[in-house]
């Protein structure tokens, strides 16, 4: 049996790189498409900007799987995702795996998001390509980035009132693309991937304040309020108000899934929020 050559986007980033390190560890033969090939040792890599179309032809030479970690710039995505389609299938890949966004088609999904990864789920499919749509929850470290913002104001501010929250850690929505890109039998499915438990804001303050012995209430704050507080504290304004609408969105229910899809690919429950406070703690 030929192995297959599997290629992966944006591996020097937070995703990318987690799921850089469990394909080496699997031993999978794997290149890394990067902006700064240097950065990356023990595998090959290759030269790749998702907003420039020339030379991502040839990076893509050679490659049967290609895990497309979705770009981080807001509003440039769909049409550098659309660029990497097109490059993948001159080059001849068989297989793209997309990490989209939960809910991405639903009528209360973050819309400031969504629009993007309808349009490349759309693009995939159009492109013959055969694709795995993998629609991620959010990452449990959203939140938690916040914990120490919280411990220095003595609580944990938000605007997402109780809305409940699917999320899981990156490392395992890494683990499960990694999965996907390894076996067969995902071929042009899509995924609605979330965590196996879920909770609010209210329930992961609790959880620092058991973890840390500081009480940690959970204070809920309107979305213009919390968007001047993020500014204050040296955010962008865009960005800002980004963040408290995502809050907003999740007291409307477009962060929570009961989908147990992860479960499956990663064959045991997701790690509930006591693992996720510990590791923040930690670091």
């Amino acid at each position: 049996m030929t192995t297959k050559t599997i290629a992966i986007t944006g591996a020097t980033g937070q995703f990318g790189a987690i799921a850089l390190n469990l394909l080496k560890a699997k031993q999978a033969n794997v290149i890394a498409l990067v902006r700064s090939p240097e950065k990356i040792s023990g595998v090959e890599a290759r030269k790749f900007d998702y907003s420039k179309t020339e030379g991502q032809v040839e990076a893509l030479q050679g490659v049967d799987t290609l895990i497309l970690v979705s770009s981080n710039e807001i509003g440039q995505r769909a049409l550098q995702h659309n660029n990497v389609i097109e490059s993948a299938k001159k080059a001849g890949v068989k297989h793209i795996i997309y990490t989209s966004l939960l809910g991405a088609t639903n009528d209360n999904t973050v819309k400031s998001l969504a629009g993007e990864h309808v349009e490349t789920e759309a693009a995939l499919k159009a492109s013959g390509i055969t694709y795995t749509i993998l629609r991620n929850g959010w990452y449990t470290e959203n939140y938690t980035a916040s914990i120490p913002a919280a411990l220095a104001n003595n609580a944990f501010y938000g605007s997402a009132k109780n809305g409940k929250i699917s999320s899981a850690l990156r490392a395992e929505l890494a683990e499960a693309a990694v999965n996907v890109a390894l076996n067969e039998g995902h071929e042009n499915q899509t995924y609605e991937l979330a965590g196996s438990t879920s909770w609010t804001l209210s329930d992961l303050a609790a959880e620092i304040s058991k973890q840390t012995g500081k009480e940690i209430p959970y204070v809920d704050i309107p979305a213009a309020d919390y968007a001047a507080a993020l500014v204050q504290a040296g955010l962008d304004e865009g960005f800002a108000g980004l963040i408290a609408q995502w809050d907003v969105d999740a007291s409307n229910g477009a962060l929570f899934s009961e989908d147990k899809t992860l479960e499956k690919l990663l064959g045991r429950p997701t790690a509930g929020l006591d693992v996720a406070v510990k590791q923040a703690l930690a670091h």
